[in-house]
């Protein structure tokens, strides 16, 4: 797990909109929504969101909803990170978990508190970039990435405990579910446009169980590298 975000620059500590008091606001609306995790709660109001978008945003940073992060990505609502983190978490903490879908970074850097090894896979290799350099920046350590298509995983580093997607589609992808080892959990928002729902399956060998969750809006899971 990493625990060096206390090593990163002042600049990560905001002011105004960007304090830690607008992240202890964030984090008070999220508990009032349903969010009991503590761990989870601890990291989103340790993590500087603002430093994974634009600049020109970074005043609406610690506001509970999605913002754009160009190239028609956006940075998932922070109640949605939260969520899906806390239906992986449940079942037990994972050592090594595979993300799809880098984006922003977010979403890895709030699982690198939490978990032994991330490893994420994006098909943007622009966005990619700009992950790689925020976590360096930031020194966190315990995050490997992949430029590559999210459809088919990351099979030399199977298997892998848990499996989180941040991308939907109306099922997931075979690859993965074979890179999910006994007894991992996978995490994602599964159904068309507008009856979407976050979906958590756990592997008991060839026996898979299925639960679903709270509606969500993601953009589509889409196959090739861009």
């Amino acid at each position: 797990m990493n625990t060096l975000f206390g090593a990163t620059t002042v600049t990560a500590h905001g002011h105004g909109l960007t304090s830690q008091r607008a992240r202890d606001r964030l984090v008070a609306t999220l508990r009032a929504e349903g969010i009991k995790d503590a761990r989870v709660l601890d990291v989103i109001r340790t993590l500087p969101r603002h430093l994974f978008i634009d600049e020109a945003l970074a005043a609406r940073a610690y506001e509970n909803t999605a913002l754009p992060i160009g190239l028609d990505q956006t940075i998932s609502q922070p109640w949605v990170v939260a969520r899906m983190t806390e239906l992986l978490l449940e079942p037990g903490v994972p050592q090594r978990v595979l993300e799809i879908g880098t984006g922003s970074g977010y979403q890895a850097a709030v699982l690198s508190e939490l978990v032994g090894t991330v490893y994420t896979v994006e098909r943007i290799e622009e966005l990619l970039r700009k992950a790689r350099r925020l976590f360096r920046s930031m020194k966190i350590e315990n995050i490997r990435s992949r430029h590559d298509d999210g459809n088919i995983g990351w099979r030399d580093e199977a298997p892998f405990d848990a499996i989180v997607l941040t991308a939907a589609g109306e099922s997931v992808p075979r690859a993965l579910f074979e890179q999910l080892a006994e007894g991992g959990v996978l995490v994602a928002p599964l159904g068309p446009p507008g009856t979407q729902r976050l979906t958590r399956f756990r592997r008991a060998g060839d026996d898979w169980q299925r639960e679903e969750f709270e509606g969500v809006s993601f953009v589509p899971l889409l196959g090739g590298l861009g």
